[in-house]
């Protein structure tokens, strides 16, 4: 018996669901910006405006008697950074040539299951490959937090200062705008000395930050394998939610800090090693559209073709409102 397209969809409909949420399992970045909070939701738009306040918008009057004239002067306090949605599509297709030779339903809709799974995880690693280390292939235009290889990376390794950070994030240039928060907090460090390191970033990225704590860190393998032995006979764990058998996760000053083998390892000497990507999720967010989080397309048939296909569509960029707040450890 034939099995229609509205099965198929159905099919792919409730594979989606769940492969939404094991999406961020087995990439860092995407997995700890869920469960943090740090994915939004847009409803449409042709561009992703973000509102900075970089001046202080009036001044503040002494008063000794109480007659004194009340200083009027304001500053317009507000500079948008504008970032580009990014689309993409990948096809599930399945052929009435396989569909003869593998008749029965169950059959069928075991190869648009792993079809589907392999366009998810396809979908997974680029996206996180992008994101982490801004060398992917087919998604080169979505941001990337590698400030070093890519001018236009939120998180730099000079000093939080017009010479030091010169990227450009959101259509804004971090030395021509000037303030605090649109740099990203550095710390350069070593094997030896990694808690003191990761300490000294984290009251950096706290002290600057005017919102929330630092949620996550994303280590490479050296700075992980650092920062476990550093740990071994008092190592610190925090239960981990998202994990099967209740595995505990490893965290610094109660941010979770998990290993990727994408973190950028880049030429020019150890001081250039991404070692940790230290992150605020309210500084820096997932943001997606409403009807692009992975949407798929219902089951049709291919004109001139015995194909039928459905699509896997994304819509999303990664934004950053405040960087100050996240923060990078080099040279480990």
């Amino acid at each position: 018996m034939a099995i229609s397209n509205d099965l198929l969809s159905s099919t792919l409909f409730a594979i989606r669901d769940a492969e939404v949420d094991q999406l961020y399992r087995k990439t860092a970045f995407l997995d700890l910006v869920k469960s943090a909070g740090g994915i939004e939701y847009e409803d449409g738009g042709i561009k992703l405006q973000r509102p900075l306040s970089v001046v202080d918008h009036s001044t503040i009057t002494q008063l000794a008697t109480g007659y004194e004239p009340v200083s009027l002067a304001v500053s317009d306090v507000l500079k948008p950074a504008i970032y580009e949605w990014q689309d993409f599509v990948a096809p599930v297709l399945i052929t009435k040539k396989e569909e003869l030779e593998n008749q029965g339903e169950k059959a069928i809709v075991k190869i648009v299951e792993a079809r589907m799974k392999n366009v998810m995880g396809m979908f997974r690693r680029e996206l996180n490959k992008q994101i982490l280390a801004g060398t992917s292939s087919v998604m080169n235009n979505m941001s990337s937090l590698n400030g070093f290889s890519l001018t236009t990376g939120f998180l730099e390794e000079g000093a939080a200062s017009p010479a030091g950070q010169t990227n450009t994030v959101g259509g804004l240039s971090k030395a021509t705008l000037n303030v605090p928060g649109w740099y990203n907090s550095v710390k350069a460090g070593t094997v030896a000395t990694i808690n003191a390191d990761l300490t000294a970033l984290y009251q950096e990225c706290n002290q600057f930050s005017p919102f929330g704590d630092v949620r996550a860190i994303i280590m490479n393998p050296a700075a992980f394998a650092a920062y476990k032995a550093a740990l071994f006979e008092n190592e610190r764990f925090m239960s981990s939610d998202k994990l099967d058998g209740g595995r505990l996760q490893l965290a610094f000053a109660g941010a979770v800090v998990e290993q990727d083998n994408e973190m950028p390892d880049n030429t020019g000497g150890v001081a250039n090693k991404y070692s940790a990507y230290m992150l605020n999720f309210e500084g820096i967010k997932m943001c997606f559209h409403s009807d692009g989080d992975f949407a798929v397309s219902p089951f049709e048939f291919i004109s001139g073709t015995t194909a039928r296909s459905a699509q896997v569509y994304l819509k999303a960029q990664l934004i950053a409102d405040h960087l100050r707040g996240s923060g990078v450890l080099t040279g480990i």
